[in-house]
């Protein structure tokens, strides 16, 4: 007989859920340029941006809340005991190195990068190719890690999306909507480490976010609306 865990299902409906509403939020206070690989423009409006630190701080709160909802999912799906446990505990070790990378790059973007625009804004005329300079190196520093940081979330949304669809204890669309999501993030990644922020990047992230945010709404109303007690019995042939 297997229990299914409905209180970790919720659990992880729930943070997955918060954690992509949060992301989102935060996001439309992200400072932007018309083209994010035009830096003059783009650190002229970061230096202009006085929520800078709290709006990347943000959106780390979203990320972290995603990626404990994913390895939760991982413990919601009773592969543990199962033949896709080594699937699902990849995909939760791919969520966690995720998470660490997140903060990493957040640290960078989100502080390193800010301080860097702010001299460069507040540089006296023949110091500024210097400062722009710095900060267009660590503008570079932040492509490598938000590339990297793409292919392990698409990874990470891969492995437990077809953990999802193999374990048949939520409607099968919900893992493929998580798998679509993360070869979105997977292509992601890619651009951005060939040619940074540019617009050959909005068509893999926008597929990318309306998969999660399906999912995650789909994930989270089937969570709520499972019984407190649900078990599923072999039965004799």
């Amino acid at each position: 007989m297997q229990e299914i865990r409905t209180g970790t299902w919720r659990l992880a409906a729930s943070l997955i859920l918060a954690g992509v509403l949060a992301s989102i939020f935060a996001g439309v206070f992200h400072a932007e340029s018309h083209d994010a690989n035009d830096h003059v423009a783009s650190f002229t409006a970061y230096a202009n941006s006085g929520i800078w630190t709290a709006v990347h701080l943000g959106q780390f709160l979203g990320m972290a809340l995603v990626c404990a909802g994913l390895v939760s999912l991982w413990a919601a799906s009773g592969a543990q005991r199962h033949a896709m446990t080594w699937v699902a505990r990849f995909g939760a070790l791919a969520a966690a190195a995720a998470l660490a990378l997140y903060a990493a790059l957040q640290a960078v973007d989100g502080v390193a990068l800010k301080q860097a625009v702010d001299a460069w804004a507040a540089a006296p005329e023949p110091e500024k190719a210097a400062r722009f300079a710095t900060a267009e190196g660590i503008r570079w520093l932040e492509w490598g890690m938000r590339s990297y940081h793409s292919f392990l979330l698409g990874a990470a949304l891969v492995l437990l999306g077809v953990v999802v669809v193999a374990m048949h204890r939520v409607p099968r669309i919900i893992g493929l909507l998580m798998a679509l999501s993360g070869m979105g993030y997977l292509a992601q990644g890619w651009i951005i480490g060939e040619t940074g922020f540019s617009g050959a990047n909005s068509v893999p992230t926008l597929v990318a976010i309306m998969a999660i945010v399906a999912a995650s709404v789909w994930l989270f109303i089937t969570a709520v609306r499972m019984k407190d007690t649900t078990t599923a019995a072999a039965h004799p042939r």
